[in-house]
Protein backbone atom coordinates (compact mmCIF):
# COMPACT_ATOMS: atom_id res chain seq x y z
CA UNK A 1 0.00 0.00 0.00
CA UNK A 2 0.86 3.45 -0.85
CA UNK A 3 0.34 6.56 1.43
CA UNK A 4 -0.65 10.24 0.52
CA UNK A 5 0.09 11.89 4.47
CA UNK A 6 -1.12 15.49 5.32
CA UNK A 7 -0.28 17.03 8.02
CA UNK A 8 -2.46 19.60 8.89
CA UNK A 9 -2.70 22.51 12.48
CA UNK A 10 -6.15 22.48 12.97
CA UNK A 11 -9.22 20.72 12.32
CA UNK A 12 -12.70 19.82 14.06
CA UNK A 13 -12.34 16.29 13.06
CA UNK A 14 -9.80 14.39 10.93
CA UNK A 15 -12.38 11.96 9.97
CA UNK A 16 -14.90 14.88 8.88
CA UNK A 17 -11.98 16.42 6.83
CA UNK A 18 -11.54 12.98 4.66
CA UNK A 19 -15.41 13.48 3.99
CA UNK A 20 -15.50 17.26 3.82
CA UNK A 21 -12.32 17.52 1.03
CA UNK A 22 -13.89 14.40 -1.47
CA UNK A 23 -14.03 17.73 -3.72
CA UNK A 24 -17.99 17.42 -2.84
CA UNK A 25 -18.38 14.27 -4.61
CA UNK A 26 -19.80 11.36 -2.45
CA UNK A 27 -17.51 9.19 -3.63
CA UNK A 28 -14.17 8.97 -1.92
CA UNK A 29 -11.64 7.69 -3.80
CA UNK A 30 -11.34 10.87 -5.49
CA UNK A 31 -9.25 11.78 -2.27
CA UNK A 32 -6.33 9.13 -3.65
CA UNK A 33 -3.79 10.00 -6.15
CA UNK A 34 -0.76 8.47 -7.49
CA UNK A 35 2.59 8.31 -7.24
CA UNK A 36 5.60 9.00 -10.10
CA UNK A 37 5.16 4.86 -11.30
CA UNK A 38 1.20 5.12 -11.15
CA UNK A 39 0.82 3.13 -7.82
CA UNK A 40 -2.54 4.61 -6.17
CA UNK A 41 -1.79 6.30 -2.53
CA UNK A 42 -4.68 6.30 0.01
CA UNK A 43 -4.75 9.83 1.79
CA UNK A 44 -3.90 9.58 5.84
CA UNK A 45 -4.56 13.35 7.65
CA UNK A 46 -2.97 13.87 10.99
CA UNK A 47 -3.82 16.70 13.06
CA UNK A 48 -1.84 18.94 15.30
CA UNK A 49 -5.23 19.70 17.48
CA UNK A 50 -8.38 18.53 16.75
CA UNK A 51 -11.33 20.90 18.19
CA UNK A 52 -14.27 18.01 17.65
CA UNK A 53 -12.74 14.93 18.34
CA UNK A 54 -14.83 11.84 19.08
CA UNK A 55 -15.31 8.63 19.58
CA UNK A 56 -18.48 6.18 18.96
CA UNK A 57 -21.81 7.72 20.17
CA UNK A 58 -21.17 10.39 22.50
CA UNK A 59 -18.13 9.86 22.98
CA UNK A 60 -15.02 13.15 22.78
CA UNK A 61 -11.26 12.87 23.21
CA UNK A 62 -9.15 14.64 25.13
CA UNK A 63 -5.92 15.63 23.26
CA UNK A 64 -3.32 18.65 23.88
CA UNK A 65 -2.09 20.81 21.34
CA UNK A 66 0.84 19.39 19.41
CA UNK A 67 1.24 16.55 21.95
CA UNK A 68 -0.86 13.38 20.78
CA UNK A 69 -1.63 11.56 17.26
CA UNK A 70 -4.77 12.08 16.02
CA UNK A 71 -5.64 10.89 12.20
CA UNK A 72 -7.48 9.36 9.88
CA UNK A 73 -7.19 6.77 7.28
CA UNK A 74 -8.77 6.62 4.10
CA UNK A 75 -9.02 2.83 2.34
CA UNK A 76 -10.98 1.37 -0.40
CA UNK A 77 -10.97 -2.68 0.68
CA UNK A 78 -13.28 -3.95 -1.85
CA UNK A 79 -11.80 -7.63 -0.92
CA UNK A 80 -13.66 -7.59 2.39
CA UNK A 81 -17.01 -8.36 2.37
CA UNK A 82 -19.55 -6.17 4.04
CA UNK A 83 -20.30 -9.22 6.67
CA UNK A 84 -16.76 -9.14 7.43
CA UNK A 85 -16.30 -5.41 8.44
CA UNK A 86 -15.07 -6.14 11.96
CA UNK A 87 -11.91 -7.32 10.28
CA UNK A 88 -11.04 -3.82 9.82
CA UNK A 89 -11.67 -3.00 13.41
CA UNK A 90 -9.04 -6.20 14.26
CA UNK A 91 -6.25 -4.84 11.48
CA UNK A 92 -6.22 -1.75 12.87
CA UNK A 93 -6.03 -2.50 16.90
CA UNK A 94 -3.39 -5.19 16.28
CA UNK A 95 -1.22 -2.79 13.88
CA UNK A 96 -1.51 0.00 16.74
CA UNK A 97 -0.56 -2.59 19.22
CA UNK A 98 2.49 -3.83 17.29
CA UNK A 99 3.83 0.07 16.82
CA UNK A 100 3.45 0.60 20.43
CA UNK A 101 5.04 -2.60 21.45
CA UNK A 102 8.10 -1.12 20.21
CA UNK A 103 8.12 1.16 23.12
CA UNK A 104 6.13 -0.10 26.05
CA UNK A 105 4.51 -3.94 27.15
CA UNK A 106 1.29 -5.16 28.88
CA UNK A 107 -0.67 -3.81 25.98
CA UNK A 108 -4.38 -5.48 25.35
CA UNK A 109 -7.41 -4.58 22.77
CA UNK A 110 -10.43 -3.68 24.82
CA UNK A 111 -13.34 -5.27 22.81
CA UNK A 112 -14.09 -3.70 20.01
CA UNK A 113 -11.21 -1.69 19.78
CA UNK A 114 -9.70 0.46 22.47
CA UNK A 115 -5.92 0.01 22.87
CA UNK A 116 -5.06 -0.47 26.42
CA UNK A 117 -1.71 -0.31 29.14
CA UNK A 118 -2.80 -2.01 32.23
CA UNK A 119 -6.25 -0.74 32.64
CA UNK A 120 -5.51 2.79 31.10
CA UNK A 121 -7.14 3.90 27.65
CA UNK A 122 -3.99 4.70 25.64
CA UNK A 123 -5.97 4.88 22.02
CA UNK A 124 -9.32 4.84 21.03
CA UNK A 125 -10.99 5.07 17.34
CA UNK A 126 -13.56 5.24 15.25
CA UNK A 127 -14.05 3.71 12.08
CA UNK A 128 -17.16 4.69 9.77
CA UNK A 129 -17.86 2.10 6.25
CA UNK A 130 -18.96 3.05 3.20
CA UNK A 131 -21.31 -0.30 1.98
CA UNK A 132 -21.88 -0.75 -1.82
CA UNK A 133 -23.62 -3.99 -2.02
CA UNK A 134 -21.73 -6.82 -0.69
CA UNK A 135 -18.65 -5.15 -0.51
CA UNK A 136 -17.07 -2.16 1.47
CA UNK A 137 -16.43 0.98 -0.94
CA UNK A 138 -14.70 2.92 1.58
CA UNK A 139 -13.55 3.05 5.14
CA UNK A 140 -12.41 5.94 7.01
CA UNK A 141 -10.44 5.14 10.53
CA UNK A 142 -10.54 7.53 12.93
CA UNK A 143 -7.41 7.23 15.61
CA UNK A 144 -6.65 8.97 18.61
CA UNK A 145 -3.46 7.85 20.35
CA UNK A 146 -2.49 9.51 23.94
CA UNK A 147 1.76 10.14 23.47
CA UNK A 148 3.36 13.02 24.58
CA UNK A 149 0.40 14.45 26.66
CA UNK A 150 2.01 14.48 30.59
CA UNK A 151 -1.54 15.30 32.04
CA UNK A 152 -5.49 14.69 31.21
CA UNK A 153 -8.02 17.04 32.92
CA UNK A 154 -11.08 15.91 31.73
CA UNK A 155 -13.91 13.47 33.24
CA UNK A 156 -12.28 10.55 31.54
CA UNK A 157 -11.75 7.65 33.75
CA UNK A 158 -8.39 5.62 32.94
CA UNK A 159 -6.61 7.58 30.24
CA UNK A 160 -2.69 6.74 30.03
CA UNK A 161 -0.35 8.46 27.34
CA UNK A 162 3.03 6.89 26.18
CA UNK A 163 5.01 10.27 28.04
CA UNK A 164 3.55 8.67 31.01
CA UNK A 165 4.19 5.24 30.47
CA UNK A 166 7.82 5.27 28.81
CA UNK A 167 8.83 8.65 30.15
CA UNK A 168 10.46 10.07 27.04
CA UNK A 169 8.75 12.25 24.01
CA UNK A 170 8.12 10.23 21.09
CA UNK A 171 8.11 11.17 17.29
CA UNK A 172 4.23 11.23 16.09
CA UNK A 173 5.31 10.95 12.30
CA UNK A 174 7.41 8.40 12.79
CA UNK A 175 5.10 6.33 14.81
CA UNK A 176 1.91 6.41 12.57
CA UNK A 177 4.49 5.44 9.66
CA UNK A 178 5.03 2.91 11.88
CA UNK A 179 1.44 2.06 12.41
CA UNK A 180 0.78 2.18 8.49
CA UNK A 181 3.41 -0.52 8.02
CA UNK A 182 2.01 -2.34 10.39
CA UNK A 183 -1.75 -1.93 8.92
CA UNK A 184 -0.55 -3.19 5.74
CA UNK A 185 0.56 -6.10 7.18
CA UNK A 186 -2.53 -7.19 8.87
CA UNK A 187 -4.91 -5.86 6.44
CA UNK A 188 -5.78 -8.89 4.19
CA UNK A 189 -4.10 -11.74 6.69
CA UNK A 190 -5.70 -13.88 8.82
CA UNK A 191 -5.60 -12.57 12.01
CA UNK A 192 -8.93 -13.58 14.29
CA UNK A 193 -7.04 -15.92 16.33
CA UNK A 194 -4.11 -13.42 16.95
CA UNK A 195 -7.02 -10.68 17.89
CA UNK A 196 -8.35 -12.63 20.56
CA UNK A 197 -5.12 -13.19 22.24
CA UNK A 198 -4.99 -9.64 22.59
CA UNK A 199 -7.85 -9.10 24.19
CA UNK A 200 -8.99 -7.19 27.67
CA UNK A 201 -9.70 -9.64 30.24
CA UNK A 202 -9.61 -12.51 27.83
CA UNK A 203 -8.96 -15.01 30.62
CA UNK A 204 -11.14 -15.94 33.91
CA UNK A 205 -14.71 -14.56 35.00
CA UNK A 206 -15.09 -10.43 35.03
CA UNK A 207 -17.45 -8.01 36.06
CA UNK A 208 -20.13 -6.73 32.93
CA UNK A 209 -23.39 -4.96 33.26
CA UNK A 210 -25.91 -4.71 30.41
CA UNK A 211 -29.47 -3.54 30.50
CA UNK A 212 -30.54 -6.23 33.08
CA UNK A 213 -27.75 -5.61 35.35
CA UNK A 214 -24.16 -6.96 36.28
CA UNK A 215 -22.97 -9.93 36.40
CA UNK A 216 -19.92 -12.35 36.09
CA UNK A 217 -18.33 -13.76 32.57
CA UNK A 218 -15.93 -15.13 31.01
CA UNK A 219 -15.16 -14.40 27.38
CA UNK A 220 -15.21 -16.98 24.82
CA UNK A 221 -15.22 -15.82 21.69
CA UNK A 222 -15.44 -12.61 18.98
CA UNK A 223 -17.63 -13.48 16.27
CA UNK A 224 -16.83 -12.77 12.27
CA UNK A 225 -19.53 -9.96 12.80
CA UNK A 226 -17.68 -8.59 15.89
CA UNK A 227 -20.26 -9.76 18.21
CA UNK A 228 -18.82 -10.73 22.15
CA UNK A 229 -20.21 -14.07 23.07
CA UNK A 230 -19.77 -14.50 26.76
CA UNK A 231 -20.41 -17.16 28.98
CA UNK A 232 -21.94 -16.35 32.50
CA UNK A 233 -21.08 -18.04 35.76
CA UNK A 234 -24.47 -20.41 35.43
CA UNK A 235 -23.34 -21.43 31.96
CA UNK A 236 -25.18 -19.42 29.95
CA UNK A 237 -24.22 -17.79 26.78
CA UNK A 238 -24.73 -14.64 26.21
CA UNK A 239 -24.18 -12.59 22.66
CA UNK A 240 -22.96 -9.05 22.08
CA UNK A 241 -23.45 -6.21 19.90
CA UNK A 242 -21.13 -2.71 20.64
CA UNK A 243 -22.75 -0.58 23.58
CA UNK A 244 -24.77 -3.90 24.95
CA UNK A 245 -22.57 -4.64 27.38
CA UNK A 246 -19.77 -2.42 29.43
CA UNK A 247 -16.86 -4.01 31.51
CA UNK A 248 -16.90 -2.66 35.03
CA UNK A 249 -13.67 -1.59 36.04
Amino acid sequence: MEWKIIHIDETDSTNRWLKDHGDGSPDLSSLSDCDQENRPRDPVVWVDYQTAGKGCGTNTWESERGKNLTFSILIHPTQIAASQQFHISMAVSLAICEALGQYIGDLSIKWPNDIYWRNGKICGMLIENTLKGNTIKDSIIGVGLNVNQRTFHSNAPNPVSLWQIAGQETDREQLLKDILRCLEHYLYQDIKAQYCSMLYRRKGFHPYVDKDGAFMAEMVNVEDDGHLLLRDDNGHDRCYAFKEVQFIT
